[in-house]
Protein backbone atom coordinates (compact mmCIF):
# COMPACT_ATOMS: atom_id res chain seq x y z
CA UNK A 1 0.00 0.00 0.00
CA UNK A 2 1.56 3.16 -1.09
CA UNK A 3 -0.05 6.59 1.03
CA UNK A 4 -3.30 5.32 1.00
CA UNK A 5 -3.64 3.62 -2.49
CA UNK A 6 -4.59 0.34 -2.80
CA UNK A 7 -4.52 -2.23 -6.25
CA UNK A 8 -6.94 -4.64 -6.51
CA UNK A 9 -6.00 -7.34 -4.55
CA UNK A 10 -5.15 -5.13 -1.56
CA UNK A 11 -8.78 -3.48 -1.86
CA UNK A 12 -10.05 -7.57 -1.53
CA UNK A 13 -8.21 -8.04 1.00
CA UNK A 14 -9.01 -5.28 2.97
CA UNK A 15 -12.59 -5.32 2.30
CA UNK A 16 -12.42 -9.31 2.55
CA UNK A 17 -13.40 -10.53 -0.93
CA UNK A 18 -11.83 -12.23 -3.63
CA UNK A 19 -10.07 -10.36 -6.28
CA UNK A 20 -12.39 -11.39 -9.33
CA UNK A 21 -15.51 -10.08 -6.84
CA UNK A 22 -13.20 -6.66 -6.87
CA UNK A 23 -12.62 -6.61 -10.88
CA UNK A 24 -16.70 -7.61 -10.90
CA UNK A 25 -17.44 -4.47 -9.26
CA UNK A 26 -15.14 -2.08 -11.25
CA UNK A 27 -16.58 -3.85 -14.54
CA UNK A 28 -19.95 -2.68 -13.13
CA UNK A 29 -18.79 0.80 -11.45
CA UNK A 30 -19.83 -0.72 -7.73
CA UNK A 31 -17.06 0.52 -6.03
CA UNK A 32 -15.18 3.87 -6.38
CA UNK A 33 -11.75 3.45 -7.98
CA UNK A 34 -9.44 5.59 -10.68
CA UNK A 35 -6.99 4.54 -13.70
CA UNK A 36 -3.98 5.54 -14.28
CA UNK A 37 -3.12 3.89 -18.08
CA UNK A 38 -4.95 0.13 -17.86
CA UNK A 39 -4.16 0.06 -13.96
CA UNK A 40 -6.90 0.12 -11.50
CA UNK A 41 -6.13 1.62 -7.71
CA UNK A 42 -9.21 2.19 -4.75
CA UNK A 43 -7.65 5.07 -2.27
CA UNK A 44 -8.06 3.81 0.80
CA UNK A 45 -10.62 6.87 2.35
CA UNK A 46 -12.85 6.19 -0.65
CA UNK A 47 -13.45 2.49 0.54
CA UNK A 48 -13.86 3.20 4.27
CA UNK A 49 -16.72 5.75 2.59
CA UNK A 50 -18.47 3.37 0.66
CA UNK A 51 -17.91 0.80 3.08
CA UNK A 52 -20.29 3.26 5.88
CA UNK A 53 -22.82 3.56 2.90
CA UNK A 54 -23.31 0.04 2.05
CA UNK A 55 -23.63 -0.40 6.29
CA UNK A 56 -25.95 2.49 6.19
CA UNK A 57 -27.73 1.37 3.26
CA UNK A 58 -28.35 -2.62 4.80
CA UNK A 59 -29.04 -1.05 7.80
CA UNK A 60 -32.18 0.65 6.58
CA UNK A 61 -33.57 -2.28 4.29
CA UNK A 62 -33.29 -4.42 7.47
CA UNK A 63 -34.87 -1.90 9.90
Amino acid sequence: MNQGILTPAECAKYIGVHRDTIYAMVRKKEIPHFRVRSRIFFRVESIDAWMREQEQKNTKSSA
